[in-house]
């Protein structure tokens, strides 16, 4: 029964991420997003974990101590800022590794994954502010996000929050897409 609870989730969470990324123009992400879910690597894991209103990931680590499923993920998958990370270029850092800037596209993509797990694990309670308070709930730890990247991640979340979905879908459509930056 947990592996298909575990499936209908994924997959609810799949489509949500697809019907934005489809809404801003991003049909190949749309189509793509976290297919790594449906691994083995992924899908037993969080079968074994599943509870409904959080992510598996976390009931694994406070389990054995690491998350072998998120290990597999983000390294599978560009929208999460944690792909980025790499050692630093820069001689005069006192850190070993930071987080290189995130193409536009993955960032957007990201902030649609954000909302959409909001909207999965809140449901009925979900409000646009969601995404938002999560994310600045945990920003404190992530401090390997690339300065850049999280100042446009924390634009586009208070964005969503103040302005609303359709607002904001439109801007990273017609506005924060179109700006040029450097391919990946």
């Amino acid at each position: 029964m947990k592996a298909l609870l575990h499936f209908l989730t994924i997959t609810r969470h799949h489509n949500l991420v697809m019907g934005y990324c489809f809404r801003a123009g991003l049909y190949r992400q749309g189509l793509l997003h976290d297919l790594s879910k449906y691994s083995p690597a992924e899908f037993l894991v969080g079968a074994k974990y599943y509870q409904g209103n959080r992510s598996p990931n976390n009931a694994e680590r406070e389990d054995i101590g690491v998350s072998t499923a998120w290990l597999h993920h983000k390294g599978r998958n560009r929208h999460h800022f944690e792909y980025w990370i790499d050692y630093t270029k820069d001689p005069k850092s006192t850190q070993i590794l930071a987080g290189a800037q995130m193409p536009r596209k993955y960032v957007a993509e990201m902030i649609f994954d954000r909302v959409s797990a909001s909207r999965v694990y809140r449901g009925e309670a979900y409000t646009d502010r969601d995404p938002l308070d999560y994310y600045l709930h945990g920003r404190d730890k992530s401090w390997f996000i690339h300065p850049r990247t999280r100042q446009e991640m924390e634009f586009l979340l208070r964005m969503w929050a103040e302005k609303g979905e359709a607002y904001t879908i439109g801007y990273i459509r017609y506005v924060y897409l179109k700006k040029g930056e450097r391919k990946h």
